[in-house]
């Protein structure tokens, strides 16, 4: 079943999102390599692709996984959870 993993950064979480992106983006790479990834992206802060300094305001993860507990685990483990970026983390069957 897919789960949607959804986070909201802590405030002025740029400079921490920068601290940890290869091991966050290594994680995504294995479940797209796995064929369990549907989308995966941050949340500009503002409305642009681009949004500079002003960074993200949060992620979306929608993943597979055998249960809600394991997509729960998945989230915990996430580098950015341990840099600090993430205030709050949410994890619902999509």
């Amino acid at each position: 079943m897919y789960y949607a993993i959804m986070t909201e950064d802590v405030d002025y979480s740029l400079e921490k999102r920068k601290s940890a992106p290869p091991a966050h983006l290594d994680r995504l790479n294995r479940l797209a390599d796995q064929k369990r990834l549907l989308a995966a992206g941050p949340h500009p802060a503002i409305d642009s692709t681009d949004p500079g300094d002003a960074g993200f305001s949060g992620s979306l993860v929608i993943a597979e996984f055998d249960s809600l507990e394991q997509a729960e685990a998945w989230a915990d483990a996430d580098p950015y959870v341990a840099a600090g970026v993430y205030k709050k983390v949410t994890v619902k069957p999509f």
